[in-house]
């Protein structure tokens, strides 16, 4: 019996997340996300859902240092870059340049899971400069190089902006690079786990999981809740805005999960965000606009926010523009499809599902002036 959309369907074993979804909860490698949000650093969860452990201070200094030198682009994407400033979407942008850093690969088309490791941890440094310097080449501004004295996520702040950031700006990023680091078998990470099995190369996996993740139902998400909290524009305007849309059966974006019976735990903590940067910057307009729209929708239909509710306002007050929401989530969500492709390949089988056939049968071909 098919199962549409594969719902409750175990595509595969793995040892990097877990979500209990009645009592909302998720965990990497086995710690909690709370505990994780408050406590480590984006880079401490790349080492650990890559190695399935927390590292030693040696350990997250050497992998700090790789990072920092794995920042810089080839000459040839630097190249490639203005044209596709001029001609792509974001997401087409970094989806393309994904794919073209491949031909450059220092490990070539090694696939052992040495080289995945390092071509892995390359995409994770250089995504945030491919992102960077296309939003300045389209602005017209010249690209800052990486600076490798700040943190990954300082380091995305300042190249987008030119101005070294506020501490409190770069923790907070780098808080929401460790919400979207990893979540199970979303749509993106089995993309990546299939044509990992095939034993593509980690470029062609990561590729084909930013295609998936480009989609408004998955990582676009948030950036279709930007533009609905702009288009309400004021909090007292929210509950007549939502209700208006409910009434015509438009789907509201940023509520609802496939897996949570109850809050997503990254919702807890981008709510708690997004109140926090409105009050530091003095401008609480989203987050007060965010929070009618979650007591009307909750009120109405009984749905909680999920990840890309409050990450739109928490980004829109970091200075994000709109359209980058997405690729920023990729440039976090890259450490999980990347340790999910090395996990694939580690233990693989090719992924192939069977179908149920719905279509015509006993047909008989017949010549094309016999046909009606």
């Amino acid at each position: 019996m098919a199962t549409k959309g594969l719902e409750d369907v175990v595509a595969a074993q793995t040892s990097i997340s877990d979500i209990d979804g009645k009592m909302g909860r998720l965990f990497y490698v086995g710690y909690d996300i709370h505990d994780l949000a408050e406590h480590s650093t984006f880079e401490e969860c790349v080492f650990l859902l890559h190695n399935l452990r927390l590292p030693t201070r040696g350990e997250l200094d050497k992998l700090n240092g790789q990072l920092v030198e794995e920042r810089a682009p080839s000459k040839w994407i630097e190249e490639l870059l203005p044209v596709l400033s001029e001609n792509a979407s974001p997401m087409s942008m970094l989806r393309t340049t994904v794919s073209a850093m491949s031909a450059y690969d220092p490990d070539g088309w090694d696939g052992s899971d040495e080289a995945n490791y390092r071509k892995s941890l390359r995409l994770i440094a250089r995504m945030p400069t491919l992102i960077a310097s296309y939003d300045r080449i389209r602005n017209g501004i010249e690209p800052i190089p990486p600076n490798p004295e700040l943190s990954h996520a300082a380091n995305f702040l300042f190249m987008l902006s030119g101005d070294e950031p506020d501490p409190a700006d770069a923790r907070m990023l780098d808080t929401c690079l460790v919400l979207h680091a990893d979540h199970t078998m979303n749509a993106s990470t089995f993309t990546a786990r299939v044509v990992a099995s095939t034993l593509a190369d980690m470029h062609s996996a990561i590729t084909a999981a930013i295609a998936s993740l480009k989609g408004p139902l998955h990582g676009g998400a948030n950036e279709r809740v930007m533009e609905m909290l702009e288009e309400i524009g004021k909090p007292e305007r929210a509950e007549e805005f939502i209700k208006q849309k409910l009434a015509k059966r438009e789907k509201i974006m940023g509520f609802g999960h496939r897996v949570y019976k109850t809050e997503d735990p990254r919702a807890t903590h981008l709510r708690r965000m997004s109140r926090e940067i409105g009050e530091r910057k003095g401008d609480l307009r989203w987050h007060e606009i965010s929070i009618a729209v979650e007591q009307t929708v909750m009120h109405e239909k009984g749905l909680y926010p999920n990840v890309d509710f409050f990450a739109a306002s928490v980004y829109h007050s970091l200075g994000l523009p709109t359209d980058l929401f997405t690729p920023t989530f990729a440039a976090s969500r890259v450490v999980g499809w990347s340790a999910h492709v090395r996990e694939q390949q580690n233990d693989n089988r090719i992924i192939r599902p069977e179908s149920d056939y719905i279509g015509p049968r006993g047909r008989t071909w017949h010549p094309i002036e016999e046909r009606g």
